[in-house]
């Protein structure tokens, strides 16, 4: 099976190099942004492989075709290609965008093509720790009828661990991997500004963030949670906030989890009512306007 690649970045040039080295052949890899995505493309793929920047001919060199691109170029890439491309009955076309559901590739499927969409579940900084990672990642996969089995042997040929979704609950997916993966780098961003006050870094912390990880990963969330606020400590709380008079965005972070903990200490039933509500008095009176 020939498989072609649209859009040499991070996610595509990575997810080639994988495939590759499990033993299939990938032929075209397309790119509009030209040579200097060839020239970060090579290394990793090859020079046997086809560079172009017409996305319409890598399609139709290859039974199946992965488009990588930034999501906002997904939509007119599948136009384009639909608009333009001959004999595409029959081939698989999926996109690696975790927001979109396949669907936004319709305009192929109306020249016969079989739509689906593959999402690797990890964070990629760079090709090299993209390429590290990625045998141990699971993948969220959607699609036609047809297309998701093929998906799932795809996944499963290169030792990924394939998780079907349906298109619809995309974006609840996608918006939980924001939250625990990317807004976990922003809630650390501001542990970290706090602690340059105090002339201290990050790095004393990460055996206690790899600690909460491990227990999160063998308890869950909800029995891992630790603290002032699982502890009902009210006159902590109270210190912390008047330690942020001038931090407006901390502020609010803070008000914003804390409240989010406070409704954890409620299901795990540990505080007595009056200290329940004196907490969400407390938090509720943090101005964040």
């Amino acid at each position: 099976m020939r498989i072609g690649i649209i859009g040499a970045g991070k996610v595509g040039i990575s997810i080639g190099h994988v495939l590759q080295r499990k033993g299939f052949h990938v032929t075209t890899v397309s790119d509009v942004t030209g040579k200097n995505a060839f020239d970060r493309a090579r290394p990793y793929l090859g020079a046997d492989v086809l560079y172009t920047t017409d996305n319409v001919s890598a399609a139709e060199a290859s039974d199946i075709i992965a488009i990588t691109t930034q999501d906002g170029f997904i939509k007119d890439v599948a136009a384009e290609i639909a608009e333009k491309g001959k004999s595409l009955e029959g081939k698989l076309f999926f996109h690696t965008s975790g927001a979109h559901p396949s669907s936004i590739l319709k305009p192929l499927d109306e020249r016969g093509a079989v739509l689906g969409s593959l999402h690797p579940l990890q964070t990629f900084p760079d090709i090299d720790s993209a390429i590290h990672v990625l045998p141990s990642t699971y993948i969220f996969v959607e699609g036609t009828v047809h297309a998701l089995p093929r998906l799932e042997i795809l996944g499963k040929s290169i030792g990924l661990t394939t998780v079907p979704i349906e298109g619809d609950d995309k974006v609840y997916y996608h918006l939980s991997a924001v939250f625990v993966c990317n807004l976990l780098c922003a809630l650390l961003y501001a542990g970290e500004a706090i602690m340059k006050r105090i002339n201290i870094g990050l790095e004393p912390f990460f055996p206690i963030i790899r600690a909460t990880l491990e227990n999160i990963e063998s308890r869950g969330p909800l029995m891992s949670l630790t603290g002032p606020i699982i502890r009902g400590d009210t006159g902590t709380v109270e210190d912390h906030i008047r330690a942020m008079d001038d931090m407006e965005i901390h502020k609010r972070i803070y008000k914003a989890l804390s409240l989010s903990a406070l409704d954890m200490a409620k299901k795990r039933s540990v505080l007595n009512q009056e200290t329940l509500i004196d907490l969400e008095h407390i938090l509720e009176a943090i101005n964040d306007e």
